[in-house]
This record gives C-alpha cells, structure tokens and sequence, in this order.
C-alpha cells in the first residue's frame, strides 16, 4: 500500500542505505533516470548522479554522517541527455540509535516553471482571442446589413456599369465574412474516438507532399509503441497541417521538416498530470522565428508574413486545447520545433 502512494507521487523519492547503495525508487524516479527499478536498485548514488553535480553526493553524505535533514535547491541534474534543475530534500531514517538509511527526495524546478508559463500564456492567448471574438461578432453584424443592402440595390439597377460595383461590395463582404467566421475560430466540438496518431501525421504528409516540390524533404521519426488516443481525427490533421504549411512557407520550398512522436511519462498538461502523454515534434530547418515574434506566434491576427491572416496557428491552438492539449514553440536560426503534447486517455473507457 505504501509502494503504491509514493508511485503516484510527482516527486522522485529515493532510498539509498548506509553504503550509499540505492535500495527504493518509485515511478517518478524511473522516469527521471529514464530506467526501471530492477536496474537501478543496488547502484550506488556516486553512479547515479556521477554527471550531475557534485552537492548531490555531498548533501547525501552529510546528511547520513549528521543525521540531519537537509535540503538544496536548484542543483543541476544531468542524466543521459536530459539536463534539468532538481530541489533534493534529504531525511535520515534510524534504526534505534542509529542512522540506517537516507531518504532523498528530487522535485523538478522546471515543471513548476512550464506549469506556471503554461497557465500565463493560456491566459494571454484567451484574452486576445475573448478581444478577437468578440470585435468579430460586432463586424459580422453591419457586415450582414451592408451586403443585404447592396443586394438590393443590385436588384434595382439596370445599368451593368453601375451593378459591377455593386457585385465588389457583395464579393468583398463575403470575403470579410468568411474573414470573421475564421477570427471566431472552431465552433464544434471535437467527435473523439480512438485513432492512430500516426495515421493522421501521415495523411498530413501526404497532403503536403502533393501540394509541394520534391525540394521538401519531409522525414519521419515516429515511435511505433504508441497506442490509440481518443480524438477528433479531422481537427488534429487541421491542427498539425497549419504548423506543417507554416513551416514550408517559412522554408521557401527548400528544406527539410520532421515529423517525431514519442511518449511522455508523469506529464503535466493544464495542471492535470497524465500518466502517460503524446509528444509530437514538427521540425524545420529554416530560418527561425524573430525573437520579438516567438512570444506571439500563437495569438490570432499575429504573422511575420505581409500576405498571412495571423490565424493559423491560433486556431491550431484552439483545436489543440479543445483536445486538453497544449503546443509550444521554441525557435534559433537553422531550428524551428513546435511540440504538440496530447494527453493519453485510456481508450478502452477504463
């Protein structure tokens, strides 16, 4: 019973005896050294954290020689290629009069922070697009009137000269509607039933690659161990297929995207953790994204392209919420990343 509650802990909790070997770790350690249990226990914690830094070691060792608690922040943890910010927490545990083992606990920095950007920026992005929304509906309205109007009148001119501009104001109302119907963004719910995540990356890319010249190289690195999620197969291909066409505009018909999926374990989306999550990259090569834009890319009227709506990405963004998803984007010169992560429900409905 014990074993299963420090299981569902976020945190990482250790348990190392008096030779420094490791003896405990629950779920959350294993992800954090990217390893079960059966191969860790019986290490010792100088292999453990023989990358990371040295405080680790020392706090260990001098809370077993002091028997006292202690607890450091912020110390760099390196593991593989995973480099993270670690808060450690160490308890001596007796066994009468003596110290018997220590209890280390490791609790990520970095999550508190995507957890708090994440909430900040969700935040922002419904803001601006409560603004957008609703400057749409005040539009749409005199917009109707307007091209009711010049039906009207185009019923009851007889000069062609004079009904030609009539036909532009009644052409460019639909287009300025059309317009509003986009800044509102998705009005329907998803229909979500189980589907292959894959499934729908490769129809993307097939779209893609009809739509373009062999000059986009369009790769694929996908884990094939992921199982079926439960989501709106249409909405999700709408979804990713605006990040993917962003991108070949951004390439200019000359580079190359990658398209990566891989599970992530203990994932905190929108403040809920998920056991196990989707993580989709969409990758490419060109120039990147203007430091003073990166922070804007997903709210809605926002583009770097003199002929761009500014609406892509934010309604990608919409359909990526209404999934209880979120998207990121990270961008340098040579690499631009957006990440889609998709919580992974059981499909079965257990």
């Amino acid at each position: 019973m014990l074993e299963k509650i420090l299981d569902h802990l976020n945190e990482s909790i250790l348990l190392f005896n008096q030779q420094l070997e490791l003896e405990y770790i629950n779920s959350a350690g294993e992800e954090l050294f990217a390893d079960s249990s059966r191969h860790l226990i019986g290490l010792s914690a100088q292999n453990l954290f023989k990358s990371s830094e040295p405080d680790f070691i020392q706090d260990i060792k001098l809370c077993l020689t002091t028997g006292e608690p202690l607890v450091d922040r912020n110390l760099n943890f390196h593991h593989l290629k995973k480099s993270l910010t670690l808060n450690l927490s160490t308890t001596p545990l007796f066994d009468g009069q003596q110290i018997s083992s220590v209890l280390v606990e490791l609790s990520q920095v970095d999550r508190h922070l995507q957890i708090s950007k994440e909430e900040y920026l969700l935040a922002q992005q419904e803001a601006a697009r409560m603004l957008v929304r609703g400057l749409a509906h005040e539009i749409k309205n005199p917009l109707g009137g307007l091209r009711g109007a010049a039906q009207l009148l185009d019923g009851e001119l007889s000069n062609p000269e004079l009904k030609e501009y009539t036909q532009i104001i009644i052409a460019e109302s639909d287009r300025l509607q059309a317009l509003m119907n986009k800044m509102l963004g998705p009005n329907m719910h998803p229909n979500k039933i189980p589907i292959n995540i894959h499934e729908v990356l490769e129809r993307v890319r097939q779209l893609v690659i009809a739509e373009t010249s062999d000059s986009i190289s369009i790769t694929r690195d996908f884990d094939p161990s992921i199982p079926l999620i439960k989501a709106d197969k249409n909405q999700l291909i709408q979804a990713i297929l605006n990040i993917v066409r962003n991108a070949i505009q951004a390439l200019e018909n000359k580079g190359e995207i990658i398209l990566t999926t891989r599970i992530r374990r203990q994932m905190t989306i929108r403040r809920k953790l998920y056991k196990l999550a989707i993580h989709i990259d969409i990758t490419d090569n060109g120039p990147g994204i203007a430091p003073d834009m990166i922070g804007q890319v997903f709210y809605p009227m926002i583009t770097g392209r003199p002929e761009g709506t500014g609406l892509g990405l934010s309604i990608t963004q919409s359909l990526i919420n209404m999934h209880n998803g979120i998207i990121e984007c990270q961008s340098e010169a040579g690499k631009t990343v957006f990440s889609i992560f998709l919580p992974l429900e059981n499909c079965n409905g257990e």
